[in-house]
């Protein structure tokens, strides 16, 4: 045994003893990073605030990485890595080479966010590996780029030519995140036909088999932590594959061919992110996403516009409308002005007409070459639609679904985008609704390939689409979206996306969304960035009766808390206009709540249980709180301490009635005023499938 071996245990790659033995060992080590004890050919860096430890070392010339927070390993010595087709492969033989320290404190804002004031805290270590080559031979080898913020840890590959080389095709990352096998995980599967719209299954982590990201976990010793990655441009989406038991590996999404990456050398990867908190809602009060990602490079972006919505999209799941033309053709004149006059009346500034252009008759599903994005239906005068929108202050929402064919639509992007910015169309809802790997495009050849949702060719796909866009003045809100990772920082007219079970799995979903779906979202998918859910139904059963085995499996309060609880710039108002006439008091607050925040912070809550999140109106003094729980009744105190000393304020409480309960009496609810005041506490009952919405009002200092 080495003196390096001796010296930190809990960095080596054999843990011979086992897991715990490890463990136990962990503090020694610690103490002798602290004590500047290690060997020079070791790397350690600490958090701004000392509490996340990282460690990279090359044990047997293999380069390794750790983590630590506090006095507990939550990532134990973890293998770094590439392969390439061609070139030589940079995961062995390797010995360290120069590092390179850096420090960043600064404050940036977000045009439009979860919060508006944004601190970037971090130490960094650019950490050099070359090859171990005979005196005066050129060595090629790689760097690591690690930032380690006080919420956690984000590290990069930078990659220069390789002998030479400039183009690289990379057949395996091998980057390993290997963690405690007993603790919890919270997961969906990867490169499944459904993409990302699965159920959370919770599971111990030994259970888990190939993982989209993000992924949540609980060690045994109470550590929460997430596993993601940030700023995915021009590179495969990682999933995460359990090689043994609690060693998951970096499982990146393939060409057509097989390869997984191709890029031009030097090219630096996205980032690897190890978000760690103390309790679960410190997850969500991360900003380690979007600090990993690039500054804005748009410039102006005041034409990004946020808002709530409504439209034909719920009427057509639950079978009102169809999207194809005929008798019950939804993308109408007729109806569009009908949502129009809707959302005028409530002060909402959009409305999304789906099916209104050629293609959706016939297996649109399956031949996405049957659409064009500018011709619509004979029933749908697009600029008397939209002059009688910009008549009543409002604006028509576009649609644009490729049914996964990127071929035919990158071929008419250019003229859709223009025609909708000259009816002045800001925002376009995108749509790949196609099996897993079916995203088709046709090569140089000719020759239709199918690639995956998340594979490096749709993801520049989406970049291309956003850009454009952006050349228009154009925001985009992609469905079957490739999974969010922060780059709306970078580009912030991404404005939301899905990614996820949304609402109109309770409309025909088996099974539907369950109580605690979205009890667990926050604390999984949400952390990537918003989601455009569709909250906001009213009809609950639409008509099937309560036991209905398809049916919103929650109370009419939690549709009302989710407005606060999934964070999106825009939200939809989904159900029917006259749904909502029936109950204009519950209705009042989806009509008060904003979409744009001052700031956000996660009261309470548990992984699946229950959630509680605050929001402050941007540029204003109101605040609006959003809990919900699983299918379990529970009590809730939420202490006032985000609130101004000194200032009088109301509490608008839309609350589950005394025996609601999601299965049978989903629509009891009770509406009160109270006043409120920083140093006191709210108590709340939540039903099963329950929920609570409440709307702070500021009415002026004491």
């Amino acid at each position: 045994m080495s003196h390096h071996e001796m010296s930190v245990p809990w960095l080596r790659p054999t843990v011979c003893r086992g897991w715990r033995a490890t463990m136990l060992m962990f503090s020694l080590g610690l103490f002798l990073i602290l004590a500047g004890s290690v060997a020079a050919k070791e790397v350690a860096l600490k958090s701004p605030d000392g509490k996340i430890v990282l460690r990279v070392d090359v044990e047997r010339g293999v380069p390794r990485y750790a983590v630590a927070y506090g006095d507990k390993a939550v990532v134990m010595s973890s293998r770094l890595g590439m392969r390439f087709k061609t070139a030589t492969p940079l995961d062995e033989g390797l010995r360290l080479g120069k590092v390179e320290r850096a420090s960043l404190d600064r404050r940036w804002e977000q045009p439009w966010g979860e919060r508006r004031q944004m601190r970037e805290h971090y130490n960094e270590v650019l950490v050099h590996f070359l090859e171990q080559a005979p005196k005066g031979k050129v060595t090629n080898g790689f760097a690591v780029r690690f930032r380690v913020f006080n919420d956690g840890v984000g590290f990069r590959y930078e990659i220069p030519p390789q002998s030479g080389q400039v183009h690289l095709e990379i057949v395996d990352e091998l980057t390993e995140f290997a963690m405690d096998p007993a603790s919890t995980a919270w997961w969906i599967p990867a490169r499944g036909w459904n993409r990302y719209e699965y159920l959370y299954k919770a599971t111990p982590l030994s259970e888990v088999g190939r993982a989209n990201t993000p992924i949540t976990l609980k060690t045994p010793d109470g550590i929460y932590l997430s596993l993601h990655e940030a700023a995915l441009v021009d590179y495969s989406g990682m999933s995460l594959d359990q090689k043994r038991s609690g060693l998951l590996k970096a499982d990146l999404a393939p060409w057509s061919d097989g390869v997984l990456v191709k890029a031009d050398a030097p090219f630096n990867t996205p980032w690897r992110t190890i978000q760690i908190a103390p309790d679960s809602v410190g997850l969500i009060n991360s900003d380690l996403i979007l600090n990993l990602n690039e500054p804005n490079k748009l410039g102006d972006v005041s034409w990004v516009e946020k808002g709530k919505y409504v439209g034909i999209w719920w009427g057509m799941h639950i079978k009102t409308y169809t999207w194809g033309s005929g008798p019950k053709h939804g993308a109408t004149t007729k109806n569009a002005k009908y949502y129009i006059d809707f959302a005028a009346k409530n002060g909402f500034s959009g409305v999304l007409i789906e099916g209104w252009n050629i293609g959706w008759d016939g297996d649109w599903f399956h031949n996405g070459a049957l659409f064009s994005f500018t011709q619509p239906y004979p029933d749908f005068d697009l600029k008397e639609i939209t002059d009688y929108a910009r008549a009543h202050g409002v604006r028509l929402i576009g649609h644009h679904e490729t049914s996964g064919d990127v071929s035919n639509y990158e071929a008419q992007m250019e003229d859709a985008f223009a025609l909708y910015e000259k009816r002045g169309v800001r925002i376009v809802k995108t749509g790949y609704v196609a099996d897993g790997g079916g995203i088709q495009r046709v090569d140089e050849n000719g020759t239709r390939r199918y690639e995956w949702h998340d594979g490096q060719f749709t993801v520049n796909h989406h970049l291309r689409v956003v850009k454009a866009a952006a050349r228009h003045h154009i925001s985009i809100n992609a469905h079957e979206p490739v999974k969010d990772t922060g780059l709306r920082r970078t580009y912030p007219n991404w404005i939301s996306r899905e990614g996820a079970r949304g609402q109109e799995y309770n409309a025909w979903g088996v099974p539907p969304n369950s109580p605690e779906h979205t009890a667990i979202l926050p604390f999984t998918r949400m952390l990537a960035g918003p989601m455009d859910f569709t909250p906001g139904i009213f009809d609950l059963d639409f008509g099937h009766g309560l036991d209905a085995p398809t049916r919103v499996q929650t109370t009419l309060a939690k549709q009302l808390a989710l407005y606060v609880v999934l964070y999106s710039p825009i939200q939809m108002v989904a159900d029917l206009p006259k749904n909502y006439e029936k109950r204009p008091k519950a209705f009042q607050f989806i009509k008060d709540v904003p979409t744009d925040w001052e700031d956000s912070i996660a009261l309470a809550g548990e992984i699946g249980d229950y959630v509680a999140i605050a929001r402050k109106v941007r540029g204003g003094a109101d605040w609006y709180i959003g809990a919900l729980s699983d299918e379990k009744a529970r009590t809730i105190v939420l202490p006032m301490d985000f609130l101004t000393a000194n200032e009088r304020y109301v509490a608008q409480i839309y609350r589950d009635g005394p025996k609601a309960d999601w299965k049978t009496n989903p629509y009891a609810m009770v509406i009160e005023e109270k006043p409120i005041a920083r140093g006191e506490a709210l108590r709340l009952w939540l039903a099963p499938g329950g929920g609570v919405a409440i709307r702070i009002h500021a009415m002026g200092r004491k």
